[in-house]
C-alpha cells in the first residue's frame, strides 16, 4: 500500500524522498506516520486526508493523500 505524503511550512524539511509514493502497512494511522518521521505530536497541528480534516488516530488506506501542517500564526 502507498500514500502521497505532503508536509508543509516548517515540517517540509522532514519530507522523505519517497513522499509521492510513501509505503505503508495495512492499519497504519496518521499518528504512526508522525511518529515514524519523528515529528513532535504538538507540531502536527492540522491533518488532512484527501482534503478532509482528520485526527491523528485515523487509519490510512491505499492511495490516500495525507497533508500535515504545523501550527500557524498570523499577524
Amino acid at each position: 500500500m502507498q500514500i502521497q505524503l505532503k508536509l508543509f511550512a516548517t515540517l517540509r524539511a522532514l519530507t522523505p524522498d519517497n513522499a509521492d509514493s510513501y509505503p505503508i502497512a495495512p492499519g497504519t494511522t496518521v499518528g504512526d506516520i508522525v511518529a515514524h518521521l519523528e515529528i513532535p505530536v504538538k507540531e502536527a497541528k492540522l491533518i488532512f486526508i484527501n482534503g478532509i480534516r482528520k485526527p491523528l488516530d485515523t487509519p490510512l488506506v491505499d492511495g490516500d493523500r495525507l497533508g500535515i501542517f504545523p501550527p500557524v500564526g498570523g499577524g
